[in-house]
């Protein structure tokens, strides 16, 4: 049938006699129409349509016995950076008036990586700070607006919502600072595109903006982007090498003090031929591998020492003998004949060894539930506190040089340093002076040595003389054939007030004690605390009633310190002890990479590990309180490798670790490099974080053949627990 057409654009007249043209659909309608399209199309997309894979986790577990979010905080905002850098203002937290107000650094910058760290002695002042109540310990559930709080770190300093502590003004001289800090290579800065939302409050030019609308995502650090190329570390010290501690490529000399390559270490360090796994614990006290640690030095120190022998495949440590005759039991009973109130266990409950060599001496207290920490020489080339560490003995490297150590100030009960060969009288008694701001107000210190040089003698009683310590005993031992001398540090300001001589003078407002981070020892003497809201105005409660006392120092963070504990003893027993795959017997040294308030070391107390406590530099100073409680740490930054050997631990602990440096680190690839070098063949790693960074996280774990043992996710955070492999480039 042929139909007649009309005009071209117009309807035939035939069709026009069976419908009428219907009016044009209005902009609205069509969007209506085009957004209903749209969203069918999702909707039938997702529900017929795989997961990502980039987004799935494998070994994925559907329920845990415990969420994953972090212990119920108050939020703990820093002060804005008065640039742009695309995000978004926060409001300025009140400053303390023992506190000056601390500069800001210019948005977008990179923090560098010697900075003095920023830390500050609680108060009362500090903890009636502006905060909300924590939630109850039984609701584990995020709290959303944290959760928001917590997407975009800010570039002054990441925001920690544990404490609200105060962040003490930058030192107002450069001392603290690196050698030839000033002329170091600056780390390059992040390009950060802004996000919607997030503008400096200026107005922006609307045709500008639609240019910049397609291209708002973050380019991310090299830690989220895929692919990684690994390669053996060639430095000569091989197995054993300290990137922080050995020249670079060059395993035959060490640095006197902390210094880190410029660029981050992204090597991998190579593994002993002869590795096996330690034994449990409390066998591998006794006895250690010898390929584990074996090396030329270590073989010559072996033959011409008694307490320690190679027998076949295992280096031994005789249970009687010691450096000192008698050993190390028979030592430490004498101390306690010398001053019946040291208590071991109770009363003295924290104990740093300086020069590490047999840790008999910590072994020994180890006996009376006292935690001793041993201060290994950097420039030890014997290695004797990789040994320690291998045989499940609390270890760190260091040097007691021109810098302070990590430490918090009146951290220790008692300090150890039994024949380490250290002029303590000479420059004016400077290292004393640090022995003063890290030992407890009250606390003692205790120096033994086999010969007696009278130069030595003379100087060291004008310098205890010069700090107002008391000298309380002193004993000759015919069996050790070995003098014990042990002092007493002021609890109080009134032997000071009474010197005749000023010098060392008093240190100044400015000078803080509470600064550890590359800062330099001053020549001066920090007074002791007064008043019962001043931390170590009081001495702690006998242990173990000290892990659950909160003193009042604390005001009004005794509440949240409790919940903290809460949390992490339900997350321990309900979930980590069993839920993890972790086999706990062969658990010793543990570390955890962003302690808090110590609640995971704490819920851990009982069984038979050590923690080490890490508290980074860039986040609020709560190691103080984690000594108060009884247990051990120090500061770090995590942008820079740990000052310890490779291996030294058996399980790691990354609570929201990533996230809060994903932005500060230069490379924050190079934080799991650390943990391949610190962590052993066989150990384990528990990373909690939010899924964005669990998931390319997983990529380059398995780009290193970690094995992906157990993952949890619930909402936008995530559980992975990971275990290493032996595999090598």
């Amino acid at each position: 049938m042929t139909v007649a057409r009309g005009p071209p654009g117009r309807p035939s007249s035939g069709l026009l006699a069976c419908w009428r043209r219907r009016p044009p659909l209005g902009f609205g309608a069509k969007v209506g129409i085009a957004i209903a399209l749209g969203l069918s199309f999702a909707i039938i997309w997702t529900s017929v349509s795989p997961t990502s894979t980039s987004q799935q986790i494998s070994t994925e577990r559907s329920s845990f016995a415990t969420e994953v979010t972090a212990p119920p905080t108050a939020s703990h905002n820093r002060t804005s950076s008065s640039g742009g850098g695309g995000h978004a203002h926060r409001k300025p937290r009140p400053v303390p008036h023992s506190h000056k107000k601390r500069h800001p650094v210019p948005s977008g910058s990179h923090s560098h990586p010697h900075r003095p760290n920023a830390t500050a002695q609680p108060d009362a002042a500090a903890a009636k700070a502006d905060h909300s109540e924590p939630a109850p310990v039984t609701d584990l559930e995020p709290n959303e607006k944290e959760l928001e709080q917590e997407q975009e770190p800010d570039m002054e300093m990441e925001p920690e919502q544990e404490a609200e502590l105060p962040m003490p003004e930058e030192s107002g001289d450069n001392s603290g600072k690196a050698p030839a800090e000033e002329d170091e290579e600056k780390p390059p800065q992040l390009e950060l595109e802004e996000e919607p939302g997030e503008g400096d409050g200026e107005e922006e030019d609307p045709e500008a903006a639609k240019k910049k609308a397609p291209s708002k995502k973050r380019k991310l650090p090299p830690l989220f982007s895929p692919g990684a190329h690994w390669k053996h570390c060639s430095a000569k010290s091989g197995y054993h090498y300290i990137p922080c501690v050995d020249f670079d490529g060059d395993g035959s000399q060490r640095h006197h003090e902390r210094s880190c390559p410029r660029s981050p270490v992204t090597c991998l360090v190579s593994l002993p031929k002869d590795y096996k796994q330690p034994t449990p614990w409390p066998e591998r006290k006794d006895k250690v591998w010898y390929g584990n640690v074996a090396h030329p030095r270590l073989s010559n120190y072996v033959k011409g020492h008694n307490w320690l022998n190679h027998s076949g495949d295992y280096l031994m440590f005789p249970p009687d003998e010691w450096e000192f005759k008698g050993g190390a039991r028979h030592y430490v009973e004498s101390i306690d004949e010398m001053a019946p109130d040291l208590d071991w266990g109770k009363n003295i409950r924290i104990i740093l060894d300086i020069g590490c060599k047999s840790a008999g001496f910590g072994i020994a207290l180890l006996e009376k539930d006292a935690i001793t920490l041993s201060l290994g020489p950097a420039n030890d080339q014997t290695d004797l506190a990789q040994v320690a560490l291998e045989r499940g003995i609390p270890a760190t490297v260091g040097s007691l040089g021109s810098r302070r150590l990590p430490f918090p100030s009146g951290a220790f009960d008692a300090i150890h340093c039994g024949e380490c060969n250290i002029p303590w009288h000479s420059n004016g008694g400077k290292l004393l002076l640090e022995i003063n701001r890290i030992l407890r107000p009250g606390g003692y210190f205790i120096i033994s040595s086999k010969s007696a040089d009278l130069e030595s003698e003379e100087g060291i009683s004008a310098s205890m003389t010069a700090l107002c310590w008391n000298a309380i005993a002193y004993n000759s031992d015919d069996v050790s054939e070995v003098g014990v001398k042990i002092f007493q540090r002021p609890a109080t300001n009134e032997e000071y007030d009474l010197r005749a001589k000023k010098d060392p003078p008093f240190c100044k407002e400015e000078q803080n004690k509470a600064n550890a981070w590359y800062t330099h020892i001053k020549h001066c003497l920090h007074k002791a605390p007064v008043g019962i809201e001043e931390r170590g105005s009081d001495w702690p409660e006998e242990w173990p009633k000290r892990l659950e006392s909160y003193p009042e120092w604390l005001g009004d963070l005794q509440t949240r310190v409790a919940a903290d504990h809460n949390h992490w003893k339900a997350v321990v027993e309900k979930s980590y002890l069993d839920g993890l795959g972790i086999d706990w017997s062969n658990i010793r040294n543990v570390m955890d990479m962003r302690a808090v308030y110590g609640g995971f070391a704490a819920a851990l107390a009982s069984k038979k590990v050590w923690v080490m406590n890490v508290v980074p530099v860039h986040a609020a100073d709560t190691l103080p309180i984690i000594y108060e409680r009884g247990l051990i740490g120090v500061y770090h930054d995590w942008c820079e490798p740990f000052s310890t050997y490779p291996r030294s631990y058996d399980l790691l602990h990354a609570d929201h670790l990533f996230s809060r440096l994903k932005i500060r680190c230069r490379q924050p690839v190079a934080i799991v490099v650390e943990m391949d070098r610190i962590l052993r063949p066989g150990g384990w790693a528990i990373i909690r974080d939010k899924l964005e960074i669990l998931d390319p996280l997983e990529t380059i774990l398995k780009s290193l053949h970690w094995e992906i043992v157990m993952t949890f996710r619930k909402d936008k955070e995530g559980i992975m627990s990971v275990k290493k492999t032996t595999w090598r480039p």
